[in-house]
């Protein structure tokens, strides 16, 4: 009888997207139930592997982080106690300690837990990597998270490539354009990490005037952003901002042609579905670590801008240097590049784990 795994990442989709080819080796193992947060949720229903999902709010990790009581710790506790599962690997970034999620799993009842911490676990973890000795933190979030379930006895199964997975996303073809397509995503995550508007707009009227269509996509709080890129031009094109569900959005992003978006969730679906990836990366965040992984991609951002590293939410420096100095043509052409090498290469394919390439706009 399989043992069953509970698998923890408490952020949001592309933080749950980014562990799944360490969820697929837990998986080829044991039965998975994958422990999330309110924005990660839907990501983690769509991952191969994952039997169950549990939603939870971890204080330590919202952005607007729920009250800390013993009621919401208990509600945890039940869950997980209901769930009757014997191990857990916690999947953290490098800023973030398990040992809150391991103390309530251990209340919960679990004997077997593992997870990555630079702090002394004392009896919290039994597996404990510790980062910048058992691994080094300058890589690819997807092979972080798979040191941590490989430490915890976990392996991929032959013939598993190891790269970024979805299951199979709706058809959305009765909603986008028939002809190839681009989808512009102006949002992100945090204001950090954000094009100005008027690039986005301006791109999007390059690429209808090329003929190429114009799928743009947003979350409900992102309407008002994407309706000045669609309002700014004067050309057809489809905005489907806020209608989508993140299985719909996928189903959107697989069929693109490209994607241009910023390091923000959706680059990481495009990363899963195989599609091209036009980067305006932030260098807020390391781009080694988060970059869209092992998929045709387009750095474009000055990653040496003094904000670099910051993990600023809203940023630091006055004008936005990083992103502000690319232009919407470096953009345009870049997509053009971009689609370009997958049409002459004869498929959309995933290949290397690092960005095909990378232009600094210093």
């Amino acid at each position: 009888m399989k043992r069953h795994v509970l698998v923890a990442r408490l952020d949001s989709i592309g933080d749950v997207l980014v562990c799944g080819p360490a969820v697929r080796a837990i998986a080829a193992a044991a039965r998975v139930t994958m422990l999330c947060g309110p924005r990660g949720a839907a990501a983690a229903h769509m991952l191969p592997g994952v039997d169950d999902v549990i939603v939870w709010d971890a204080p330590w990790i919202s952005a607007a982080p729920v009250d800390v009581s013993a009621e919401h710790v208990a509600e945890l506790i039940g869950l997980v106690g209901r769930a009757e599962v014997d191990d857990a690997v916690i999947f953290t970034s490098f800023h973030q300690s398990p040992l809150p999620l391991a103390l309530v799993l251990r209340l919960a009842g679990i004997d077997n837990i593992a997870g990555a911490s630079v702090d002394y676990a004392g009896s919290l973890l039994d597996v404990r990597l510790r980062p910048g000795e058992d691994f080094t933190e300058d890589q690819p979030e997807p092979m972080r998270a798979m040191a941590i379930a490989s430490a915890a006895g976990f392996q991929l199964p032959h013939g598993d490539d190891g790269r970024l997975r979805v299951s199979e996303p709706p058809d959305m073809s009765s909603v986008v354009p028939r002809s190839p397509y681009v989808v512009v995503h102006p949002g992100a995550s945090a204001p950090a990490r954000v094009w100005p508007v008027s690039g986005f707009a301006a791109v999007a009227g390059m690429l209808r005037s090329r003929g190429i269509g114009v799928v743009v996509t947003g979350g409900p709080d992102e309407r008002a952003v994407c309706a000045q890129v669609a309002d700014a031009v004067d050309l057809d094109m489809v905005n489907l901002c806020g209608v989508l569900t993140i299985a719909e959005l996928t189903g959107v992003i697989a069929a693109a042609s490209a994607i241009i978006v910023a390091n923000t969730g959706p680059a990481h679906i495009a990363a899963a579905v195989g599609t091209p990836v036009v980067s305006l990366f932030s260098p807020v965040v390391p781009a080694i670590r988060w970059a869209p992984y092992g998929v045709r991609c387009t750095l474009l951002g000055d990653q040496d801008a003094p904000c670099k590293n910051t993990r600023a939410r809203e940023c630091p420096i006055a004008g936005h240097p990083c992103l502000s100095r690319i232009e919407p043509q470096q953009v345009v052409d870049a997509c053009m590049r971009i689609m370009e090498s997958s049409n002459a290469a004869g498929t959309r394919a995933r290949i290397g784990t690092q960005p095909i390439s990378a232009e600094a706009t210093a």
